[in-house]
């Protein structure tokens, strides 16, 4: 039984291979994700990842690793604080925020650290709903 509070914590990194990948898929071929040179002179002086890249993490806690049996993903609120790098250690950590018994439905807060600094790179919020899961 979850409880408001409980928290769930990943730990991960990205390639360059997989931010190439990303570009490939997404179409989104911005030079600051997959061009060295271009990306050096720009205010990041290197490649950064994607946002949605950074953030697909919650997808795969949520998906594969938390509850994947019967998860449906019904909201996902992201704000980019500071860039991500390619092999670079990030955690994601997810917290029980609020739980909607009568419609089997859990609010998270979600955020990604970079466990170098202890800062926040991208922060916001998921509703799930899991008819199996969240019962109470």
């Amino acid at each position: 039984m979850i409880k408001v509070g409980d928290e769930f914590r990943h730990k991960f990194s990205y390639t360059q291979e997989q931010v190439d990948l990303y570009a490939q898929v997404s179409g989104d071929t911005n030079p600051l994700h997959i061009d060295a040179d271009y990306a050096a002179k720009s205010i990041f002086g290197r490649r950064i990842i994607h946002g949605y890249l950074g953030g697909s993490v919650f997808t795969k806690i949520f998906g594969t690793l938390l509850h994947a049996d019967g998860h449906v993903y019904m909201k996902q609120e992201m704000r980019f604080l500071k860039p991500m790098f390619t092999d670079h250690p990030y955690e994601a950590v997810i917290t029980v925020k609020e739980i909607f018994a009568d419609k089997n439905r859990v609010l998270y807060d979600t955020k990604v650290v970079d466990t170098e600094t202890n800062a926040d790179t991208i922060v916001g919020e998921a509703l799930l709903m899991n008819k199996k899961a969240y019962v109470w």
